[in-house]
């Protein structure tokens, strides 16, 4: 028997029956209330790259064939649906153009459910909603770990811009593929047709076939279909601004509990904790997760309680009250829209601080870094790295690049670790050879330029008073954040001197501000505990003071009842 003969491992046959479920008549049937009947010929397109698609489909009669496309254009087949299958993936449960291609094999008849309706599924039936969403889960997860249907960067794997576009898409678990010009045909010939010069560089084809030139976040994003153009034509019973864990938690629990829901956030699901490489102390992790898979899940598990993302979207101001002096509350958008709620969650975190260092803000992205995920760890593989900070972030990223660089420099400018970090990260940094500690040291400066990124770092130590100066193309600093609170300025919500936001203004409402109706929860909340933890226990616990608050205005609640099916109306 052949290698190619040779039957699957138990445990990927376990997870090719879980990313493709046969459901029963009995499901089906359990379905059918959710759903309206689709008929189409041999040949027609149920789904198509780049679309939005009108939902997921089962299969009743016939066959549905989905095909992937790789880096280069091709199609490549990904499987075949017969009766009882499901056509679809995450995208189709947020609404987002899809990721593969679908046709109909032969005379098909298919049970067509919206993506509103398969929200509906996913709470009304648990246990087939179970089946449903493990499968979009690991599609998913096989699309991203293939590249296929998401947009093709053509660019240098060194180049800055590309590790910023990667990044973006990595945190936003898009599936995606570089091509590397100097070693791929293909990719030189797209360089030599499209880009006039380097700075054109990275390419960017978008699933629809769009080609953009170095595009910025909210580019890429439009182009792989991530705006919500009609997030914000609603009134919300809770706007939460900030999808760090503790505006994810919020999230997840308020949507559980009947309120209408909507998310806003800069950049990507996460935070700060979003670009922890691994989290060891967090309860019911004993082998550790990173920062990116636990914002990842807990997306995604918001996303099944019809969570409203409103994803790369920056708040810039906010109107407490309205003209009337009357609830819902305006949160003012960089793109120029306005979401309403009847409350709102500060959860915007904090933004990263920077240290008094020559060049450093010429050489953000070109070898600075406020993050360590594996695609600057492959970077700076075999070379030495210096981590700024001693924090638990700071320590956990030494940790994680000292299993590739072949030197971690760990400055700190304190006498030593044990105030700012956990003692298990403490002690693996002592036992982990290729780490160098240095107390009572700061970071000085940074040579390079914009084209060569940093090309050589100089720290300085107080005892003895030297400079040492060494060659090095990477710098990851974790100096701790300052919250990021400006965006409240014209609503008079109280913060300390520090600028924190302030609460338990009322003993009756802990997490509440000196606003009525406007709640502060993680890090850029005064007198929070900054751990994912803390941050996560936050967001639950601000949902029962938002029922509080919004019964005692008197006004109901948004909330579209999950288990009614199609035209079950609003309560």
């Amino acid at each position: 028997m052949t290698s190619a003969d040779a039957p699957a491992a138990p445990t990927a046959e376990a997870r090719r029956a879980q990313m493709f479920p046969i459901l029963s008549a009995e499901e089906i049937a359990r379905m059918h209330r959710f759903g309206q009947l689709r008929d189409f010929s041999d040949g027609d397109p149920v789904l198509r790259t780049g679309r939005v698609g009108s939902g997921v489909h089962v299969v009743l009669s016939g066959a549905l064939r989905v095909t992937g496309r790789d880096g280069h254009g091709h199609d490549f087949p990904v499987v075949e649906h017969g009766s009882g299958n499901i056509a679809g993936e995450l995208a189709q449960l947020s609404g987002r153009p899809a990721l593969v291609d679908a046709f109909a094999v032969g005379e098909t008849r298919t049970l067509e459910i919206s993506p509103a309706q398969l929200h509906a599924v996913l709470i009304a039936e648990a246990a087939l909603g179970e089946k449903l969403m493990r499968a979009m889960i690991l599609r998913r997860v096989a699309l991203i770990e293939a590249g296929a249907g998401g947009p093709v960067l053509i660019g240098s794997a060194s180049s800055p811009d590309v590790a910023r576009l990667q990044n973006f898409l990595r945190r936003n678990g898009t599936p995606h593929v570089v091509l590397e010009p100097s070693t791929d045909r293909d990719a030189q010939e797209f360089v030599t047709r499209y880009a006039a010069g380097p700075q054109q560089l990275p390419l960017v084809v978008c699933p629809n076939g769009d080609v953009l030139r170095n595009p910025s976040d909210t580019e890429l994003a439009r182009c792989i279909g991530m705006l919500d153009m009609g997030a914000t034509d609603s009134i919300y019973d809770v706007a939460i601004v900030g999808a760090g864990p503790a505006g994810l938690a919020a999230a997840v629990y308020a949507s559980s509990e009947g309120l209408s829901v909507l998310v806003i956030d800069a950049r990507s699901p996460g935070g700060q904790a979003g670009a922890s490489a691994r989290i060891e102390n967090y309860l019911g992790f004993p082998t550790g997760i990173s920062g990116q898979a636990l914002a990842g899940r807990a997306y995604t598990q918001a996303l099944k309680f019809d969570v409203r993302m409103l994803i790369p979207a920056e708040a810039v101001g906010f109107d407490c009250l309205s003209s009337h002096g009357h609830y819902p509350m305006s949160v003012h958008l960089g793109d120029g829209r306005t979401a309403h709620a009847r409350a709102v969650v500060v959860a915007t975190g904090a933004r990263y601080r920077r240290p008094e260092c020559r060049n450093l803000q010429q050489m953000e992205g070109r070898g600075v870094w406020y993050w360590a995920s594996p695609i600057e760890a492959r970077m700076c593989a075999g070379e030495e790295v210096v981590v700024v900070g001693g924090g638990n972030s700071a320590g956990q990223a030494a940790v994680f690049l000292s299993s590739h660089a072949s030197m971690v420099w760990m400055l700190v400018r304190g006498p030593g670790l044990a105030a700012s970090m956990s003692k298990y990260l403490i002690d693996r940094i002592a036992a982990t050879q290729n780490i160098q500690l240095l107390t009572g040291t700061q970071i000085a400066g940074l040579e390079g330029t914009r084209e060569s990124g940093v090309t050589a770092v100089t720290w300085r130590s107080r005892e003895p008073m030297r400079s040492q100066t060494r060659s090095l193309r990477h710098v990851f600093l974790f100096l701790g954040a300052d919250p990021c609170a400006e965006w409240l300025r014209n609503c008079a919500v109280a913060v300390d001197d520090g600028g924190f936001v302030t609460t338990a203004h009322d003993p009756a409402l802990p997490l509440q501000t000196s606003v009525p109706g406007v709640f502060a929860i993680g890090d850029v909340r005064a007198g929070s505990v900054k751990r994912v933890g803390g941050a996560i226990g936050e967001g639950a616990a601000v949902v029962a003071q938002i029922h509080q608050f919004l019964g005692a205005t008197g006004v109901a609640t948004t909330r579209r009842t999950p288990t009614h099916p199609a035209g079950a109306g609003w309560r």
